[in-house]
């Protein structure tokens, strides 16, 4: 549980959820607009960025290696960009926080630099591993040193002739694929990676927008190096990984109804709304339209009833940092819901199979823990204490969870939610949900 210098939690039933909001900007989108613009030619302007602790790190890092990034207001970011090879090595360490994704992907960037980088990690970060991207960057030519078991820091060696593959990946992950498409910029020939399960195209998607020539299809990328990147605006969307917190609270809480304005509905990020949607829940797609190359839209939804499923695994990658919430919507439905194929979640900030079942059980539900996935009965929450381990969605699914109780929800070390949804809590409350910090 939370020691007594980190931030606990008291949630608890408030009444139903209503009216219009606007959550943050998505924080993958982010991450990659100013790394595009920074190595872009000329000035890249970001509307909608999120302002949470890891793609300010981001931002922070990029700087550091002389990237002029200007913040004129809140959520907004001026890239001031260097080139494809204007960026300069730092002596000091890049602190990417709690940013798996930053971490990764500027892995892939600094990768075909002709300079030495050192990246590093909080805590958490410094036990996920890291092997996934080091093993085919290292395939291209890189040549990277980790800490045991691939774990961070990593040791990013320059001046290295770097050379295009075909990648069949072993395990889907946007975040790897995403690694070789920026080390493909620096790369002689043809770099193609391809996929068991489509994962999200956002890289794709900006590079595209930004000039450089890539092909790309659910399930396959593929790009050559020798190009130029050009600036341009970038619009980020509304994060559909916050929406989903909303989403699943409007469900479960009788007599809400609530509009999600401008979301982002990334076909390859969607996963959880054809879950919840199977599971009976009562969302409408409207005024549809596309903001910065990515498919926008509101999301209208109303309580509803949910009855138990099994997850068809073929969402799976498109929901993979919406689970802890499903979780949840799982341990409110009738009837049991299996989860398979999703390994991938027990080396996220934390274990989130484990996380997710200790303190279910805590809060009265029957949860059976597998490998990869797990079996949730549904039934009726109580209060209790709950440990978010850390993590900001386990600590965000467990506000959700409270919104359903017999009494209140303490949950415990909940202050790395500032990385990915800087204002939650008030957020959360205007729409009608009980969280306040514990006294």
């Amino acid at each position: 549980m939370s020691g007594a210098s980190s931030l606990d939690w008291l949630a608890g039933p408030a009444g139903p959820l209503r009216g219009e909001l606007v959550v943050p900007g998505d924080k993958s989108v982010s991450h990659r607009a100013v790394m595009l613009g920074a190595i872009a030619e000329g000035v890249t302007r970001v509307r909608g960025f999120l302002e949470g602790e890891d793609t300010r790190a981001t931002a922070r890092i990029l700087g550091q290696l002389g990237a002029r990034i200007e913040a004129p207001a809140a959520s907004e970011r001026i890239v001031h960009g260097v080139g494809l090879h204007g960026l300069r090595g730092c002596a000091d360490d890049l602190d990417c926080g709690n940013a798996g994704t930053g971490m990764r992907l500027l892995a892939g960037l600094l990768a075909g630099q002709v300079f030495d980088s050192r990246l590093v990690g909080d805590a958490s970060l410094s036990r996920r591993p890291m092997g996934r991207v080091i093993e085919p960057l290292a395939r291209m030519g890189a040549r990277i040193e980790a800490a045991e078991g691939g774990r961070p820091p990593l040791i990013i060696h320059g001046n290295n002739a770097l050379q295009g593959i075909d990648y069949e990946m072993p395990v889907a992950s946007a975040q790897v694929k995403s690694a070789l498409l920026l080390a493909g910029l620096y790369a002689r020939g043809e770099t193609r990676v391809r996929e068991p399960h489509p994962t999200r195209d956002y890289t794709e998607r900006m590079l595209a927008a930004f000039g450089w020539p890539v092909a790309f299809r659910p399930g396959e990328a593929a790009l050559s190096g020798g190009q130029r990147l050009r600036a341009t605006e970038v619009v980020v969307p509304a994060d559909f990984s916050s929406a989903a917190f909303f989403l699943v609270a409007a469900t479960l809480v009788p007599g809400s109804e609530l509009r999600l304005r401008a979301v982002g509905i990334n076909p390859r990020r969607t996963g959880l709304l054809h879950a919840l949607r199977a599971m009976g829940a009562d969302i409408r797609v409207e005024n549809a339209g596309e903001q910065g190359g990515e498919p926008v839209a509101d999301l209208v939804v109303r309580h509803a009833p949910l009855r138990g499923i099994e997850i068809d695994t073929a969402w799976v990658p498109d929901m993979i940092d919406e689970f802890p919430v499903l979780f949840v919507a799982a341990a409110c439905a009738r009837g049991r819901t299996v989860v398979r194929g999703a390994a991938e979640l027990r080396v996220k900030e934390s274990d989130r199979i484990a996380a997710m079942a200790e303190g279910l059980r805590a809060l009265g539900i029957a949860v059976e823990e597998r490998p990869d996935g797990a079996v949730i009965e549904g039934g009726r929450l109580r209060g209790g204490a709950v440990d978010s381990r850390g993590d900001h969605r386990i600590a965000m699914s467990f506000v959700v969870a409270a919104q359903l109780a017999g009494d209140q929800v303490r949950i415990g070390d909940c202050a790395n939610v500032a990385t990915s949804f800087p204002g939650f809590e008030a957020l959360a409350r205007g729409a009608g949900m009980g969280v306040r910090r514990a006294g």
